[in-house]
């Protein structure tokens, strides 16, 4: 029953970031559990913002024993999920998460590359814990297998 709230929440969360009014391209990206985290969902979706790239993350949940405030890094690296490269851009100048009533947390970030470079290229979108919660990454997605939106 948890997994079905969850992956309601993840919905209503793609689908309000689908019907934004706005004229800027965006794309949503699946961000896949890691073996550290099963049974865990999770979707970003970048926003085109001109010279800069915005990213909007939804998760239900994180390891078990993660210390709250939950802090998370977030990274675009260039290669794949399943052949991973050096970190692109690292998006830590904010680690902090809210609690989503839905069963789930939010945060955002940004990158400084045009969402088209990052369509262009081969890159994927990395979560990691913090050092104190044992520096794991918790989700992967991969770029190019994000869909996109109005």
């Amino acid at each position: 029953m948890k997994f079905r709230n969850s992956l309601t929440a993840l919905m209503v969360m793609t689908s309000l970031f689908g019907c934004a009014t706005s004229s800027n391209k965006s794309v949503s990206v699946t961000l896949v559990a890691t073996r550290q985290n099963t049974g865990q969902i999770g979707n970003v979706a970048l926003s085109d913002w001109g010279k800069q790239t915005g990213l909007s993350f939804f998760i239900s949940g994180v390891p078990t024993g993660a210390v709250l405030p939950l802090r998370l890094y977030s990274f675009i690296n260039k290669g794949s999920c399943a052949k991973p490269g050096p970190v692109a851009y690292a998006m830590n100048d904010k680690v902090d998460t809210e609690r989503q009533a839905v069963r789930g947390w939010s945060f955002s970030r940004s990158a400084p590359v045009e969402l088209s470079v990052l369509l262009a290229g081969e890159y994927s979108i990395v979560v990691r814990t913090a050092a104190t919660d044992g520096n794991v990454d918790i989700f992967c997605g991969d770029i190019k297998q994000g869909v996109a939106q109005k």
